[in-house]
């Protein structure tokens, strides 16, 4: 374990990619060390055999260092389990696989995530309101394994930063609309 502030570790590049199966100890391990109370290995399988739930690990080298799992709906992303591994956590990890999850968004489908937090989990809000969510309701006694309210957050799409295509004519120059 290293002595460097963990304000001064560079940030690291990870790959994003759908869980798979032979994942699952290391996302279990990540998740024992990361919640009070864990999900247990059948309550993964359960929501991740659900049509409509995906799975997916950040990957540094060989190594499985965050993961998320989220729900589709019609109009929104369900956010309902999400860390990164203790000892790789303010390297920018959370923040690429947010990102990740904030680019299946778009104007004319699926406009916003949502997810719930812990009352108590104030690294987790501070991690949330950093990369643009905002807390929309109080869920009095929403976690039922201790009774503890927690934060209804959102994430909201915003046209404004997705590009516009640009035309471009035969000489590459771009044409105006």
């Amino acid at each position: 374990m290293s002595t460097v502030p963990i304000s001064t570790k560079a940030p690291v590049r990870v790959h994003i990619r759908w869980m798979i199966r032979r994942d699952m100890p290391e996302v279990l391990a990540i998740e024992h060390t990361s919640f009070d109370f864990p999900w247990c290995e059948e309550e993964f399988l359960r929501v991740l055999r659900q049509r409509n739930c995906i799975g997916m690990v950040a990957e540094l080298g060989e190594q499985v260092v965050g993961f998320m799992i989220y729900e589709l709906h019609k109009n929104k992303l369900h956010v309902l389990n999400f860390a990164t591994h203790p000892e790789y956590r303010r390297q920018g990890i959370g923040r690429q696989m947010m990102s990740k999850l904030v680019a299946k968004l778009s104007s004319h489908r699926r406009t916003k995530i949502v997810l719930h937090v812990r009352e108590t989990n104030l690294a987790g809000q501070l991690f949330y309101r950093a990369v643009g969510f905002k807390a929309v309701e109080v869920v009095r006694e929403h976690f039922a394994d201790t009774g503890e309210d927690g934060y209804l957050l959102q994430y909201l799409f915003d046209e404004s930063i997705v590009e516009e295509p640009v035309a471009i004519d035969h000489m590459g120059n771009a044409l105006e609309n």
